[in-house]
């Protein structure tokens, strides 16, 4: 079982930014799996917001958060991010990350491992 950690939710503003992190601990370089971001806001189902590739780092964005939303990953620390800009109201949920192995991708259910959920919370 693969664990992965976030941090990096709270309570902020409209407008604001927010980065989160998603951490798989092992050895540096030790993480070969594609990762993605995934929320849900309460009363909806859990949708895809965006996803980097292990290898090549090629990414793929939910419209709802393209040219607003970037992630990126730090394979040194087994890490990806998500730096969240110009936040809205609908931006509101419970944030998961998630990884797969590389001949896993999409937008769906299908990664292998989740993390917890951490709250992104925003305020008018």
């Amino acid at each position: 079982q693969v664990q992965l950690i976030e941090s990096g939710g709270g309570l902020v503003q409209a407008g604001d930014s927010l980065r989160l992190s998603c951490t798989i601990p092992g050895p540096p370089y030790s993480s070969r799996y594609n990762m993605a971001w995934f929320r849900q806001a309460p009363g909806e189902d859990r949708e895809f917001v965006a996803a980097v590739r292990w290898t090549g780092g090629s990414t793929n964005y939910a419209d709802s958060v393209k040219g607003r939303f970037t992630i990126s990953k730090d394979n040194a620390k087994n890490t990806v991010y998500l730096e969240m800009g110009r936040l809205e109201l609908g931006d509101t949920a419970v944030y998961y990350c998630a990884a797969a192995t590389q001949d896993r991708w999409g937008t769906g259910e299908g990664w292998n491992y989740w993390g917890q959920g951490i709250q992104v919370t925003v305020s008018s």
